[in-house]
Order: structure tokens, then sequence, then C-alpha cells
């Protein structure tokens, strides 16, 4: 783990970068669809109606919000699927995370659950350890990511047989073994219908469809969690070296895909 110093110097530089590159669509930059796009396409919308059939009235989609799950959610309004679309609001998201709720809202027509972290708890964790408490420890940093996320996560999908992710294989090591169905050891299945596209893939159906995403994502944020836990990335960098960037070393998870029985990129 860096010292504060160090992880301050780094996030400034890359703020630096990112303000000096011209801002370019993150469409214009990524849209690249591979030669098995459309197949790809067929196959999750196959995995999405597999969800809904088999766990009818009882799956979710999980939404984190990237340009993933949007994708989902054009998916699953596009082909007419009865899976409900929840988030969660951990009281430290960006605002433009928090404005692109309402666009989604508006964009499909839907209604859009938001579950939000026990006041409570929160008011809790932050008077003894305070705001900054992710950045002394990595068991600091995982216990906000327990109380802002993997507790109303848990609310969440209380009663469900199962749930929808915007988990990809090529978005770090630790999610190469994602697999677009898999049960968890509470039996829970999670379906991961983008499990085998690229972020090519990803971009050019955005493109394509003109579906909503965070602004962030034009300004070099790949994957966008909470404010002070998210920076953007400079060119070259892991898609998810803007998460717990001063965590050095390790895998870059907050726990949502290994607490609830499904351990991130394990394989058969």
């Amino acid at each position: 783990m860096s010292t504060p110093g160090e992880f301050e110097a780094l996030d400034a530089g890359v703020a630096r970068y990112a303000q000096d590159v011209p801002v370019l669509p993150a469409t214009l930059r990524h849209a690249r669809p591979g030669p098995h796009h459309a197949e790809l396409v067929e196959q999750a919308v196959a995995v999405l109606r597999q969800a809904a059939a088999e766990h009818a009235g009882a799956v979710v989609q999980a939404s984190s919000l990237g340009v993933e799950d949007m994708v989902l959610s054009d998916l699953i309004h596009r082909h007419g699927l009865d899976i409900p679309v929840a988030t969660l609001d951990t009281g430290a998201l960006h605002l433009e995370t928090l404005e692109l709720i309402e666009r989604l809202r508006r964009h499909y027509g839907i209604e859009v659950q938001v579950w939000q972290p026990r006041h409570e708890a929160v008011v809790e964790f932050v008077a003894r350890n305070g705001r900054e408490a992710m950045y002394r420890s990595v068991e600091l940093r995982k216990a906000c990511c327990a109380v802002r996320k993997l507790e109303p996560l848990g609310r969440m999908l209380e009663g469900r047989s199962a749930w929808v992710t915007g988990l990809r294989r090529e978005q770090s090591a630790q999610r190469d073994g994602v697999r677009e169905r898999e049960t968890g050891a509470d039996g829970r299945v999670k379906f991961s219908p983008l499990a085998q596209w690229t972020l090519g893939d990803v971009w050019h159906y955005v493109a394509e469809h003109g579906v909503p995403y965070n602004p962030l994502h034009d300004r070099f944020f790949p994957s966008i969690g909470c404010a002070p836990c998210t920076r953007a990335v400079a060119v070259g960098e892991d898609q998810r070296a803007g998460r717990w960037w001063w965590e050095l070393d390790g895998a870059k998870e907050c726990g949502l895909h290994s607490e609830q029985g499904h351990a991130v990129g394990a394989r058969p």
C-alpha cells in the first residue's frame, strides 16, 4: 500500500493528464465491434430471456450504472423483459452518477429501485473511523464497502432467486473466469450476459443504440464507484486502476461479487 503523499501525488498527476487531453466522447475512443458482435448481442438477449423466464418475479438487474449495466438496461427494455432495474446509492456517489439514475428513468420510462445503506450504520462508521477511513487500511476500506454496499445489496437481493450483473472477463484479471451463469453457495443464480464482450463491443452497442451513460466515462473514468475511491486513469492503465488506486496490490474489488456466494473470476 502506498503512503497518503504517494497516492495524492498520483491522483493529482492523473487529474492533470485528464484535464490536458481534449475530451473525446468515449464512444469515439472505444467503439470497436469484434467480428462476432451480432452473435454476442443475440447471446446476451438469450441469457436475459432465460433469467426472466426461469426466475419470473424473483430476478433483478443489480446495476452499477456503469456502461455495461446501461447496455443491459437497454437490452432488457428493448426486448420487453420483466427484469426490474435496481441500484445502490452509497451516499458517496459522484453527482454525475446520481443524475444518471434520473436520466435512466426518463429515457426508458421505467422505475429504478434505489437502495441505500442504513443511515445509522453510516453515521456510526464515520464517527468511529472518520470520513477518510478507507485510505488508512484495506480493512477499513472493506468495512466501509460493507456498510455502504454489501448490506444494502443484501436487502436488494432478499427474496430474489437470481440477479443480473454487467461483469465482463476483460475487465480485470480477477474477472477473467466470469461465466454467463453461476450459482452461488446460497443457491442464488447470477447472470452476466456480457461476460464475453470486449470494451469495444460495449461501446459500439452504446453508439449504435444511443444508450445514455455516465459523462465521467468521457473523462477517462472506465470504472466508476464512490467518489472518494475513484479517479481517472491514464493511457495504458488497467480498466480498474482508478478504483482504490492507493492500494497497489491485491484485487480491486469491493466484495459485491464474492460476498454473495460468487467468487469473482472463479472457474468451474
